[in-house]
């Protein structure tokens, strides 16, 4: 068994896993070839520890889209990490930018999984509600346009992760996703001083000069304003209408 495979703890406590990434060579390229964009999983190399596999999505890589900018959906996996770990909530693989084999892009650690192991199969154990709840809220808020169920994982940590978060953070409503059947649901507490601590710092001078490497002024304001209105009434929504719903499902 790989260092890699053992879980979420094999990366030394004394090192920071974001510029572990940002510090790695990227070797080994093999497209994967279901995606919709040109994305690749590679070998991690690095002088100080073994970091076993990445993800990585080169800018020149993505099929250009009507309602989001060209060669932007690579800084929106790395925003929408970057969110998660603001938070806390370790929802996102570690994300980072990167400059590889084909350019600028974003690099994700790979999360060892079986892939049956998919949205539709959680939800069918109770062990994973509070998790899988947890990611709709995340996503109303970041509003992600594509959370289909194979991007969601269970890795062998029995953590579940989420991937492919490129199509988030539009300034106008474009929340699609296949997790619904927790509509009604009231986010705990905990998780919404998550979301008051860390409205302060979206609203800061510095928060927003961070995000602003990722994604534009508009879309920052409209981050901070879905926020505030869920913080209003933390209650997952039901299902809109038809356009709710990603395809493929998985």
């Amino acid at each position: 068994m790989s260092s890699l495979e053992q879980g979420k703890d094999w990366i030394p406590s004394n090192h920071n896993i974001t510029d572990l990434l940002s510090n790695s060579e990227i070797d080994n390229l093999r497209l994967v070839y279901d995606s919709s964009n040109y994305v690749f999983l590679a070998d991690l190399l690095h002088s100080s520890v073994g970091l076993g596999l990445g993800i990585y999505k080169p800018a020149q890589g993505e099929r250009p889209l009507h309602d989001f900018p060209a060669d932007s959906l690579y800084l929106r996996e790395v925003a929408t990490f970057e969110i998660s770990r603001l938070l806390g909530w370790d929802l996102i693989p570690p994300t980072v930018i990167c400059d590889g084999p084909h350019g600028m892009g974003s690099l994700q650690l790979f999360i060892p999984h079986n892939p049956a192991h998919h949205y539709f199969e959680l939800r069918k154990n109770a062990q994973y509600e509070n998790q899988l709840s947890l990611i709709a809220a995340f996503d109303l808020i970041v509003n992600n346009a594509d959370r289909k169920g194979g991007h969601v994982l269970l890795g062998n940590d029995n953590q579940i992760w989420c991937i492919d978060n490129g199509l988030c953070f539009n300034q106008y409503y474009k929340l699609r996703t296949v997790i619904w059947d927790y509509a009604g649901k009231e986010l705990s507490e905990k998780y919404c001083e998550d979301l008051r601590r860390i409205l302060g710092y979206l609203e800061s001078h510095q928060g927003q000069k961070e995000f602003l490497r990722f994604i534009c002024m508009e879309e920052v304001s409209a981050l901070v304003n879905r926020i505030k209105v869920f913080l209003e009434n933390p209650i997952l929504p039901a299902i809109s209408s038809n356009r709710s719903v990603p395809w493929p499902l998985i």
